[in-house]
């Protein structure tokens, strides 16, 4: 990790460094003790987010008790520091900074349970003790990003298209855009690690640090050792150059220094990045001072405090912090004592609650193998390393599944900080913050699914907020299928709050101070701004769920005039099935749509009109993309002439003719065709005769084969189409007989179309093609239509097995046991003697004494089992079949 701290947009408060830990002890002139200066500021350089850090942060300043602390982070948030204190404030939490007249320019300050930064802040406020944030204020930070933002964008317009996208220097994985490229500094925590002999910089922090127990007597030694390591590594240049920027922020935090020593003398204690003590200490005028800090450009800017997660802090890119394992961390910090053994016993709970088999006995012997593994490592203690693979052999049976789940829960972990209301926001978070209350709507770190139904106010509440949010850029949730239900009444949700929601919602403030009027005027500005008809019937979908009948009106104009204008088929086929899609909203949601069904069946005569002129002479990309506008188009049909309205009723009639035209044009591709026959006769509209006569044309050998591949596509492709050859014997001889005609090399053409077409299909389907093929020709005729009129099917109705079911479906539908309404079926005596009389006519006399002997059968078996409810009958029918009747 390296010590880059927070300076920018999308910065952090830092993401390492190294620091020391101290032990307990009195400390008397702690500031000679580390400089060998009197009067000097106790400098104590800390890895940000380390727990050992914040242990010897505490110690250390127990010991010193000083007068003042100053803190590595904006000045601008002092007025903050109190709410640190609040009982409703629980970190991860952040400082949240952001420029006043452009919210998205931002930087965070991330503080954890475990950070240094946090537990000086927490000790200053228990003592009564002045704390100062000292780094570089946000108001230039910001300004300085967006300077050099406007720098790189004036050099990229200068070097015009030199340089291929990706290639450019400044930019690289994980950065933001506007945020400026500091110059690559080599890790000063893997230079020492190389220096001790390790290639590995993070067990090295553990076995030296993390691992320590306490010193004996001072307890700022570990401080000043590392400081004079930071020191030589500056020194000999093996820490990275210094650049810019960290020049100009140690300049400020060393005039913040001098002037809380002359406010409070020798009190002075600063905790800070490790890397910057050398700074700090060096001796530098005032005026050199100034001078780096003269010019600096300046905005205004707003701060807060923002919950923040662990599973953020794991994050080196973006607002992240690197930190590979803050639940780890998070645990060494808090564990009093045996702390390997308190943390396998988190993991053996975690996978019981998963229904694994994890006893004592795994917990038990999981620790004697850390043990042994950091034995044999040299390690003073087992580290996460040791216990991870303890747990994969003991617990997890040497499978990386359940270890998976293990790191994801407990190392990361998903652990959401808490803001006391009291924090300053904006007033639309304010507002967002009431309304989700109102609507019991807690915001979570880990991903949970949020069914909803709208007939109920709740639901169609919480429905309405979340839509809103969406259309503000605020994705706390986001739609996901609905399971074992497909009505427009039900939505399921995948809700999860991220630290970024937050400044998402400040950015959100411009368009007004309620998630209501905001998102009203989102929606109209955006369909002002909307490229595409289809982006607009989107936008008029999206105010529908969202419930915003003030944005619908000016949407609406604004797509009429746009459907007016735009005379491509393919931008009217997308724009269609939203607008459809939206009509089936007004009856759940109680939203007009009238003026929505206009345009919508305007929409689609268009669509008539122009669709078989704009499917003639397509490339083969052009044809599939044409197909799906037809499936949708079709889709979209069907449900708005479903609908009653005016212009509506014809509306399927006209769209089946417009298939039809389809179907006969030659210059229309085979993929369309295809699909237009096979919409048709899923209609019912289509002879089954006439579907086989048009197929033997698409593949007859007058037809290329590659056009008659794109018909077999069309026709069979997508859902239903492999049963559709299953049962109609003549299109699957039709393929059968096209295919094996086919030369070798146009067979090497269509290969690739047809395994796609076939790959779609379900196993079960692929195998039942694949033995009606293996049966050849005759043999296909002889199982599936001897003597039937239809192919796949028995020459009449077996009407002794449908007569079988019969007792069954009265049950479920609660009739009476026959037609004459007699007894109640549930009764025990009406039934068997129902069955014997049946039993009698079907079964003749030879049947007789046999059926009668199984009704006795079963009528003793019912009294065995309980009397009515527990009644069991049996009776055999017509085929010789035997039902079971379970009574209710």
């Amino acid at each position: 990790m390296t010590d880059v701290d927070a300076d920018g947009i999308g910065g952090t408060i830092g993401v390492g460094g190294v620091g020391g830990v101290g032990g307990v002890g009195g400390v008397e002139g702690y500031g000679g003790a580390l400089s060998g200066v009197p009067g000097a500021p106790l400098l104590l350089g800390v890895r940000h987010h380390g727990p050992g850090s914040a242990r010897g942060v505490r110690a250390a300043l127990e010991a010193a008790r000083p007068r003042v602390v100053l803190i590595e982070g904006p000045p601008e948030a002092d007025a903050l520091v109190p709410l640190a204190a609040d009982e409703d404030m629980r970190p991860p939490v952040a400082l949240l900074a952001h420029a006043v007249d452009e919210p998205g320019r931002s930087a965070f300050w991330p503080l954890a349970v475990f950070s240094p930064e946090w537990v000086a802040l927490r000790w200053a406020l228990e003592h009564d003790v002045p704390t100062r944030f000292i780094d570089l204020p946000a108001a230039h930070s910001l300004a300085q990003c967006a300077q050099s933002e406007g720098e790189r964008e004036r050099e990229q317009e200068g070097e015009g298209d030199a340089e291929a996208p990706g290639d450019s220097p400044s930019g690289g994985p994980g950065e933001r855009p506007g945020v400026p490229a500091p110059e690559v500094r080599v890790d000063p925590l893997a230079a020492l690690a190389r220096a001790a002999g390790h290639d590995d910089p993070e067990r090295w922090w553990e076995d030296v640090v993390e691992h320590r127990g306490p010193e004996d007597g001072d307890a700022l030694a570990s401080f000043s050792a590392l400081e004079e390591a930071m020191g030589a590594l500056r020194e000999t240049g093996e820490g990275g150059v210094d650049d810019e920027r960290d020049l100009v922020r140690e300049a400020y935090m060393r005039l913040q220094v001098r002037a809380a020593q002359r406010e409070f003398g020798e009190g002075v204690a600063v905790v800070c990045g490790a890397w910057h003590v050398p700074a700090l200490r060096r001796r530098a005028t005032v005026a050199a001072d100034r001078a780096l800090l003269k010019g600096l450009p300046r905005t205004k800017v707003d701060l807060t405090w923002v919950p923040w997660t662990h599973r953020r802090l794991s994050r080196s890119g973006g607002y992240g912090a690197g930190i590979e394992s803050p639940g780890w961390y998070a645990h060494l910090f808090a564990a009093a004592d045996r702390p390997v053994e308190r943390w396998l016993t988190r993991v053996a709970g975690l996978l019981r609650d998963e229904d694994r088999h994890v006893s004592p006995a795994h917990v038990i012997e999981a620790a004697r193998l850390a043990g042994t593994l950091a034995a044999l490592r040299g390690r003073p203690l087992p580290g996460l390393s040791e216990t991870t693979d303890a747990v994969r052999a003991v617990m997890c049976d040497g499978s990386d599944v359940p270890l998976a789940l293990v790191r994801d829960r407990l190392v990361v972990g998903d652990v959401l900080g808490q803001v006391p209301a009291g924090a300053p926001a904006v007033p639309l978070q304010r507002d967002l913050d009431r309304t989700r209350r109102r609507l019991r709507l807690k915001p979570e770190a880990r991903r949970r699914e949020l069914e909803l139904d709208l007939r109920k106010d709740t639901d169609a509440d919480r429905s309405r907020l979340l839509h809103r949010l969406r259309l503000l850029g605020v994705g706390w949730g986001e739609p996901a299928a609905s399971r074992g239900s497909t009505g427009t009444f039900r939505e399921t949700w995948r809700l999860r709050w991220e630290p970024e929601l937050s400044l998402r919602v400040a950015e959100a403030g411009v368009w007004g101070t309620t998630v209501l009027a905001a998102a009203t005027a989102r929606a109209e500005a955006d369909a002002v701004t909307a490229r595409g008809l289809a982006e607009v019937t989107a936008l008029a979908e999206r105010c529908l769920l969202a419930g915003l009948p003030d944005a619908l009106a000016p949407v609406m104009r604004i797509l009429a005039d746009r459907a007016a204008l735009d005379t491509d088929v393919g931008h009217l086929a997308q724009a269609l099935p939203a607008l459809v899609r939206s009509l089936r909203y007004g009856d759940v949601r109680g939203t007009d749509t009238r003026a929505l069904a206009e345009v919508a069946a305007g929409l689609a005569g268009r669509v008539f009109v122009g669709l078989p002129a704009a499917c003639a002479a397509l490339d083969t990309d052009a044809a599939e993309e044409m197909r799906g506008h037809v499936d949708a188009v079709h889709g979209a049909v069907g449900l708005l002439g479903d609908a009653s309205g005016p212009g509506r009723s014809g509306l399927r009639p006209r769209w089946q003719e417009v298939l039809r035209t389809l179907c006969a044009r030659d210059a229309v591709p085979g993929a369309v065709r295809g699909r237009a026959v096979r919409l048709l006769l899923d209609e019912g509209v289509l002879a089954a005769d006439e579907a086989a006569r048009l197929m033997g044309l698409a593949l007859s050998r007058g037809a290329p084969p590659a056009d008659a591949a794109a018909w077999i596509e069309g026709f069979v492709g997508g859902s239903g189409g492999g049963m559709l050859l299953l049962h109609d014997e003549r299109l699957l001889a039709l393929v059968d007989a096209w295919l094996t005609g086919v030369t070798a090399e146009a067979f090497t053409d269509v290969l690739p179309l047809l395994r796609r077409t076939f790959a779609a299909y379900e196993p079960g389907v692929r195998r039942g093609l694949g033995d009606l093929v293996r049966r050849g020709p005759e043999a296909r005729v002889s199982v599936t239509t001897a003597g039937s009129g239809t192919p796949g099917f028995a020459p009449g109705l077996d009407v002794a097995r449908a007569d079988a079911v019969l007792p069954v479906v009265r049950l479920l539908l609660g009739l009476e046991a026959d037609d004459s309404g007699g007894e109640d079926p549930r009764r025990h005596e009406s039934r068997n003697e129902g069955a014997q009389n049946e039993g009698a006519e079907n079964g003749g006399a030879e049947n007789e004494g046999a059926e009668n002997a199984d009704d006795d059968g079963a009528q003793n078996h019912g009294q065995e089992e309980g009397g009515p409810e527990g009644d069991r009958r049996s009776r055999t029918g017509r085929d010789g079949n035997e039902l079971t009747e379970v009574g209710a």
